[in-house]
């Protein structure tokens, strides 16, 4: 299955600077391709990008659509999917919001799903449905033991039956190898995973 793949920031190439704080994200060169209205709101949201981005991917893939990610999170923040604390801080994605939001604006058929073991989850994905997972970041490099499950979002779209894998993007991916079409094996899967997600159908 070819799905399109984007990163959180709009220079998949220098995602690696980013989280090592090489540079800024307000240097991304591709800041407006965002939605941003300047490379500060660009800075300040596109390290909590991980969900848009997977909604991102899913739109590119059933709908033929590209929409920006901050575009996205700002139709997503007025259903609650985002909240901004007095302090700044920036709480989200918030999945019940962000399933209404989905149903309302694209007509997507999504559900909530929580202590949902990885076996489940591939069950479904051979039954035309998608899922947005909830992963420790760490999964990007999945030799290493997570601290904690949990904390960061993957587009999940596919599975190896036969070599019992679970085939994602992930939009905070460092390498090419760590972002496109990365298969794990579903034990090692589920060491990352909170088993929480979104369970979104397809068609």
């Amino acid at each position: 299955m070819t799905v399109p793949y984007f990163a959180q920031w709009e220079s998949r190439d220098l995602v690696s600077a980013f989280l090592s704080g090489k540079l800024h994200p307000s240097d991304d060169p591709l800041w407006h391709l965002s939605g941003a209205s300047d490379p500060d709101e660009y800075a300040e949201w596109s390290p909590h990008m991980c969900g848009m981005a997977c909604l991102k991917m899913l739109l590119a893939q059933q709908r033929k659509q590209v929409i920006p990610t901050i575009a996205l999170m700002k139709e997503c923040r007025e259903y609650g999917g985002y909240v901004v604390n007095e302090d700044g801080g920036i709480k989200g994605l918030i999945y019940r919001p962000f399933v209404q939001f989905i149903a309302d604006v694209f007509g997507l058929q999504a559900e909530v799903k929580e202590h949902t073991p990885v076996e489940d989850v591939c069950r479904w994905l051979e039954q035309e449905h998608v899922f947005i997972a909830s992963v420790h970041p760490s999964i990007r490099t999945p030799e290493k033991i997570p601290p904690h499950p949990g904390g960061h979002l993957v587009y999940v779209f596919g599975r190896d039956k036969e070599r019992r894998e679970v085939i994602f993007h992930n939009p905070s991916g460092d390498t090419r190898a760590s972002q496109e079409q990365v298969r794990l094996n579903e034990a090692v899967f589920a060491r990352f995973y909170a088993q929480r997600g979104i369970l979104i159908q397809l068609g």
